[in-house]
């Protein structure tokens, strides 16, 4: 008569066999939620260039006949999937003009004269479906 396995044997196997696919299923699960997240912030990185870019359009654009100059606003991502918050910090001036509304700096070169600080703020909005919050801030000095 020829041994083979046992009902205990089987049942080892078998469980031994389910451990290691539960395993792999975990690790599967982690390695996709560090490819979503990354995905995410790296999409969140994006729009914050392309917010800073908009924002210094608007600077630019901004008419300042009044003394006054643009401080801030909200910019939404086409999907609405993030909003960025940009607020003007400082601006750097020669001339020795100034804003009304917006904290303005008499610098001596003019090299840096129009200069602006930019405080941004990209946080996920409810639209997003991420696994976890996402807020990327910066402060950024850039030429409009």
């Amino acid at each position: 008569m020829r041994r083979g396995f046992g009902l205990p044997q089987a049942l080892m196997i078998i469980l031994f066999i389910g451990g290691i696919v539960v395993l792999s299923v975990k690790y599967a699960r982690i390695n996709v939620r560090h490819y979503a997240d990354s995905y995410t912030i790296e999409q969140a990185r994006l729009f914050e260039r392309s917010a800073m870019e908009r924002a210094l359009l608007e600077i630019s654009d901004y008419n300042r006949s009044d003394g006054s100059c643009w401080a801030g606003g909200v910019f939404f991502s086409p999907e609405n999937l993030f909003e960025a918050s940009v607020n003007v910090l400082e601006y750097y001036r020669a001339d020795g003009l100034t804003c009304n509304n917006v904290l303005t700096t008499a610098i001596q070169t003019p090299e840096s004269h129009g200069m602006v600080r930019l405080r941004i703020v990209v946080s996920a909005s409810d639209l997003a479906r991420t696994t976890r919050a996402v807020r990327l801030e910066s402060v950024s000095v850039q030429r409009p």
